[in-house]
């Protein structure tokens, strides 16, 4: 099954919850592109590789800070979890459900 599609993500961030919507389209070659967008904007996903089920890419954040973020998921089924390593705050859990 593909990993490709847009699902609702939730990441746990020192700032509380954050709602987002991750997109990930496979560019047919192991890698992907994409964004996260949710309430404080969108980042475009950097480095996007697939391997089996399991995605690792990089973000830059600029709101509310600039910063790179360092993210890795498993997808199983229609189950997206992960985390996003946010440098000096350390990795946050990252779940997500892929829209029907």
């Amino acid at each position: 099954m593909s990993v490709a599609g847009s699902y609702d993500c939730v990441t746990k961030t020192p700032m509380g919850d954050q709602k987002s919507v991750f997109t990930i389209t496979d560019n047919g070659d192991g890698t992907f592109s994409g964004k996260n967008a949710g309430a404080m904007g969108s980042m475009e996903v950097e480095n996007g590789k697939i391997d089996g089920n399991t995605l690792t890419w990089t973000m830059n954040m600029t709101v509310p800070m600039p910063m790179k973020l360092e993210g890795n998921a498993t997808v199983d089924g229609d189950t997206l979890t992960g985390s996003v390593n946010a440098g000096a705050f350390g990795a946050m859990a990252m779940t997500g459900t892929r829209q029907s």
